[in-house]
Parts: C-alpha cells; structure tokens; sequence
C-alpha cells in the first residue's frame, strides 16, 4: 500500500508538467494565429493612417510590403520549422532515406511536386520546408521538387487564371508548373549535388548538443528541439530575408508596364527571355501577379511570354534566391536557377508556339 501512495504522488508532477507543455503549445499557437490576422491591418493603419501616407503613394506601398511581408515570413518561417521538426523527431534519417530512396524518385518527385500545389505558400516560405525534408533525409532533386511547385502552382492562381483567360489556359498552368517541377528536381537529382546545401542544414541539436531524433524523444524535448531549430535558422537567415524582402519593397509599385510591352511585346523573337528577366527581380506570389499579367496581355504580350514572367517571378524571385544563399552553397544555386530558368523559358517559348 505504501508503494502505490508514493507511485501517484510521484505521477502528479508528471501530469503537471503535461499540461504545462500543451498548454503551452496552445497558447502560442492562439498568440501565433492572432499576429498572423492581425498583420495586415496594422501596418495598414500604421502606414497610411497614422504616417498619412496615401493609398496610391509609391514610398508608402513599399513600406507597407516590406513591413507586412517582414512580419508575414517570419511567422510563416517559425509555424513551418516548428512543425517540420516535430514532424522529423519521429522519423530516422535512415528510415527516410529507406522509403524515398532512388529507386521511387520520379514517383517522389511526382508527389512532392503535388504536396506543392496544394500548400499555400510563397517562394519565400516555402524554403523551411525544404531545410526539413532535407534535414529529414529526404533525397535532394525530390525536395526541389516541391520547393519549386509550391510558390509556382498556386490553388488561387488556377482560378484566377480561369476566370481572364479561359479553362485551356488554366490547365496549360499547371500541367506546364508541374511538369518544370518534375522534371527540375528530378534533373537536379540525378546530378547529386547534396555536398553543396550548407552543413547547419542537417544538424538537429538539443541545448547546443546534437541528438538523434529517433532515440524516444518525449513530447517535451520534442517540442524544446524544434523551438531551437526556429532560433537557430531564423538567426541564420533573418539577415538575408531582410536583404531579399528589401529588394522586392525597393521596386513593389515601380513595375515598368511600357518597358514590359516595349522590350517584350509580340514582335520580338528574344520576348520570353526578356520577360523571365524582368521577372525574376520583382517578388510576389502567383494570384498577386496576375493583375499585372492580365494587364501586359491586354497590351499585346503573348500568353507564352506573360505566363514566363509569371513562373519567374514566383519561382525564381530575387528575394528566393537570397534566402536560399543562406541554405545552398552558390554552385547549387546557380544549379537550380538554370535548371529551373530553362524549364521556364521552354514552357514560354511552346505556349507561344501553339496559342
């Protein structure tokens, strides 16, 4: 009778401490949620209320982009990476390996390029994703996979693109996204070039010490790996979001229509190439690029070419690329801006072709 005195009393810190972690958990996840809401209309009411800036002024729609996408990221980089690394804690790099191994890497390019299209995120916050299933021994050319379907094959941009310009123009987008997916990481893939993702990539660490996360972690230290997983990348990288955020606010309202039809209108041969590298500065997501691509159309530019410009903005945006500098050794950057450039341009220059 004593031993089963001791034995629950002993089980109600036990209890406690259960409650604290997943109280915890729901706590930040209300506050997390809350923020997230409430974002937008702050620097809203920050910007053009209270600085009296007016809703069509060029300084103070930078201002209201680089602030709200500042903060948009961030919370989107944290919400992922800790859920990613949770996620990871119950999986083995071997065992990951085990089941996409290079046997099933068309199929798993296929899938990843899937999961892609139906994740809502933008290039930007599309890349924990990738540091986690990487990290998680998922093989490279099958990650970029789905790095590069996520930002480009939007579900809003899909209806969008159906209601401007028709049913054959929204399938020619995605079958034209999914493949590039495809077929990009799975080029990239056979190449093997893991020895060029930066090391920190691959590290899971508890309290400054490495762990593997398959020796029965408990939920605690579960969810203490992942919140140092959140810090150490956001340290890592926050210099370099900065960077990229601050390009794509130094030219969001600046975005030249008349250089558009001017250097990419119907009558010249290099039209595609031009638009894909105009393209590639400017930083939005697939459904916030289609009002500017409904305009170039209506100006004359072929739905080839606008279509380019638009895969390039969202899969190879300027601020992407600064953000993954920070994940990918330059050699394996400049892989997967080639890779993914030319599958663009192919796709430009055949809708051209046959619309």
């Amino acid at each position: 009778m004593k031993a089963l005195v001791n034995t629950d009393v002993q089980a109600v810190p036990a209890v406690h401490s259960s409650w604290r972690v997943w109280g915890g958990l729901l706590a930040a996840v209300v506050v997390w949620a809350g923020a997230y809401q409430a974002n937008g209309p702050l620097w809203q009411w920050a910007i053009y209320d209270m600085s009296g800036f007016a809703s069509d002024n060029r300084l103070g729609s930078a201002l209201e982009f680089f602030f709200f996408d500042t903060v948009k990221i961030l919370l989107l980089l944290a919400g992922i990476i800790f859920a990613v690394t949770v996620l990871r804690s119950f999986m083995s790099v071997e065992r990951t390996r085990a089941l996409l191994g290079g046997r099933r890497e068309g199929v798993g390019n296929m899938a990843a390029a899937g999961l892609g299209v139906v994740t809502p995120f933008c290039s930007c916050s599309a890349v924990p994703g990738f540091i986690g299933f990487v990290a998680a021994g998922v093989p490279l050319g099958i990650t970029m996979s789905f790095l590069i379907a996520s930002p480009m094959v939007n579900e809003v941009a899909i209806v969008l693109l159906y209601g401007l310009f028709g049913w054959q123009v929204a399938a020619l987008y995605v079958a034209a996204g999914l493949v590039v997916a495809v077929v990009a990481g799975w080029v990239i893939g056979r190449l093997r070039l893991e020895r060029w993702i930066e090391s920190f990539v691959f590290e899971t660490t508890l309290r400054g010490q490495p762990v593997d996360p398959s020796q029965g972690l408990g939920w605690t230290d579960r969810f203490a790996i992942a919140r140092e997983e959140v810090r150490t990348i956001i340290r890592k990288i926050w210099p370099y979001l900065l960077a990229g955020i601050g390009i794509g606010a130094a030219i969001h309202g600046w975005v030249p229509e008349g250089f558009f039809v001017r250097y990419a209108g119907p009558n010249n041969a290099l039209a595609v190439p031009v638009a894909v590298g105009l393209g590639i500065p400017l930083y939005s997501n697939a459904a916030g690029i289609l009002p500017l691509v409904e305009a170039l159309h209506a100006k004359g530019l072929a739905i080839g070419t606008v279509l380019a410009f638009m895969m390039s903005v969202v899969a190879l945006s300027v601020p992407e690329l600064v953000l993954l500098r920070r994940v990918l050794k330059p050699r394996l950057l400049a892989v997967f801006v080639g890779v993914v450039g030319t599958g663009i341009l192919a796709v430009g220059f055949l809708f051209n072709l046959i619309l």
